[in-house]
């Protein structure tokens, strides 16, 4: 195993030790730093961490309720895989959940909370031009926190809650592309919200998140995580910098079609997602959750 440094352990305020190292491993675990089979000795960990045993024990046991790792009579805790399936399956859940409590929210929202997203949005913005990374995570968790807690549906909310913990905070704001899919999201899902379209927030909303899984997979890929990234993706990274992809309007990735060579014509910027009526009636959600 890699050495870990103290340094490295996440800092959220409140976040118990033990919490801190599970959120530690399971982030090298998604990312492909530990691989599928590999021992973790609870000794070795705590040493690199700087820590004591107990909170890697208790770390690596919240870990296995998870199904991230698993516990081997007399030979210690060993790595679980974790495919990219499982990865769909995590966004998948957190979209569905995260879909109705957004359109439930939309009926149940009023004026305060509405000009509360409007805050938080701006603030979202500062923060990225500032290059806050800590405030960018922060602020865009907020943001979904505020429209899960308006509505009113606090085991639907624990949930989803659970779900949201399997990944680290850091892979949500990290995630290629995802910051500048976030900013077109958020204001038309809050425009949404403000006509009280609930239909239109729970489609919003579900292709947000669902894009979202599709962009950390997609980077995940690249960097090797479930093994050598293939070729074509390889070559698709090396002309990435002089050509950026395309968004398609389910938040994914569109390549660039080949072109001929010769003069290139000016072209039109990319224009946002429009922020009135057109965006309260797209398609509606593959899935839905019922409380």
């Amino acid at each position: 195993m890699d050495p870990i440094r103290s340094s490295q352990l996440p800092k959220d305020v409140g976040m118990q030790l033990s919490a801190s190292v599970a959120s530690h491993l399971r982030e090298q675990i998604v990312s492909g730093r530990l691989k599928t089979g590999e021992f973790l000795r609870i000794d070795a960990i705590a040493s690199e961490l700087g820590v004591s045993t107990t909170p890697v024990r208790e770390g690596l046991l919240l870990l296995q309720s998870e199904s991230f790792v698993r516990l081997l009579p007399r030979r210690g805790f060993v790595v679980n895989s974790f495919s990219q399936g499982d990865l769909r399956d995590i966004f998948w859940a957190q979209a569905v959940i995260a879909a109705e409590l957004a359109s439930r929210a939309a009926q149940k929202m009023g004026k305060e909370g509405v000009a509360h997203l409007q805050h938080l949005i701006a603030e979202h913005k500062a923060a990225y031009k500032a290059r806050n990374d800590e405030q960018v995570a922060r602020l865009g968790h907020e943001f979904h926190r505020a429209i899960n807690l308006a509505a009113e549906s606090p085991r639907l909310a624990l949930l989803l809650g659970s779900l949201t913990k399997q990944l680290p905070n850091r892979f949500y704001a990290s995630i290629e592309g995802q910051l500048e899919e976030t900013f077109e999201y958020h204001p038309i899902i809050l425009d949404a919200i403000r006509m009280k379209d609930s239909e239109a927030v729970r489609s919003l909303m579900y292709r947000h998140i669902m894009g979202g899984g599709d962009h950390l997979v997609d980077s995940l890929e690249r960097s090797g995580a479930w093994g050598e990234p293939p070729a074509s993706v390889a070559k698709s990274v090396a002309k990435s910098s002089a050509k950026p992809a395309v968004r398609s309007a389910r938040g994914g990735a569109k390549a660039q079609p080949a072109k001929p060579a010769k003069a290139a014509k000016p072209t039109k910027p990319v224009k946002a997602p429009a922020r009135s009526k057109a965006a309260a009636k797209p398609a509606a959600p593959k899935g839905r959750a019922r409380a």
